[in-house]
């Protein structure tokens, strides 16, 4: 009787950058490498060498690779998708700021209903609101690197911290990376490319509406670690620059936050 390969085993064989790449009909071209430091930092060194927009960095292995607050994200080599894309974004610079929200949408849309977004930059899955993903966004002139750390296939006691999940644990039905990379590339460019056409405007492209109804921050008790201090109270929307609006516990106008590290405190009960 032959034995078969545990989950986690089937899914990490090598990505076919190639074989993605057809699949995509020439709108992104994919790399991959077995290990490197950081795919954004790759890439953001790539631009300044002219580099074409739609580029993707796939590692197997990222050994230095950060979140925001300068986190780390650690994943075993094949156990995850990780990678960047290289965007040269012709909306005006303020509206930057939707990028890891359209990013955060797109993933949430390829792993299908069960999945949630924490502003900023994060997807939940699973009944507890575990993270299974992180993006980081980063820029240079006229350029932006949006990098993507998504757990796979990723057992329990390979995860760094409790409060993550991966695809496996949660029993998604798709393990395959290559599938879930088209899929998200995808979607990426059906959102980037409506949000470019209006020239950035996140409410007429349907960008806005989208990321408040997948947003589970929205409606939540949160505590918003700032420099300097921290702000609590009840989110109640994203405005139309992208930013978390809260209303503080203590009363007062509601606060627009560009930034900050956000903890979900409890749902809504109303």
């Amino acid at each position: 009787m032959t034995t078969q390969p545990a989950p986690s085993a089937q899914s990490r064989h090598p990505l076919d950058a190639d074989a993605v790449t057809a699949r995509l009909a020439g709108r992104w071209l994919v790399e991959a490498v077995a290990e490197t430091g950081s795919t954004n930092s790759d890439l953001l060194a790539a631009a300044a060498n002219g580099a074409p927009a739609g580029t993707v960095l796939v590692a197997e292995l990222q050994s230095g690779g950060r979140g925001r607050l300068g986190r780390s994200w650690e994943s075993p080599a094949g156990a995850g998708l990780t990678f960047s894309v290289l965007l040269r974004p012709a909306p005006p610079l303020p509206t930057w700021g939707w990028l890891p929200l359209l990013t955060g949408l797109a993933l949430a849309r390829t792993l299908g209903s069960a999945a949630e977004l924490k502003w900023p930059n994060d997807v939940l899955l699973g009944p507890e609101g575990r993270k299974v993903a992180g993006i980081l966004v980063q820029s240079g002139p006229d350029t932006a690197v949006v990098g993507v750390g998504l757990n796979v296939s990723t057992e329990r006691a390979e995860l760094p911290v409790r409060a993550a999940t991966s695809l496996l644990i949660e029993g998604h039905r798709e393990l395959d990376r290559a599938e879930l990379l088209v899929g998200f590339l995808s979607r990426f460019d059906g959102l980037y490319t409506a949000w470019q056409a209006h020239a950035g405007d996140a409410a007429a492209s349907g960008l806005a509406g989208g990321y408040r109804a997948a947003c589970a921050t929205l409606g939540l008790a949160v505590s918003v670690e700032l420099a300097g201090h921290t702000l609590t109270g009840r989110a109640e929307d994203v405005d139309d620059s992208g930013r978390l609006v809260v209303r503080p516990s203590g009363g007062g106008a509601p606060v627009a936050v560009a930034a900050g590290d956000v903890t979900h405190v409890r749902r809504d009960v109303r």
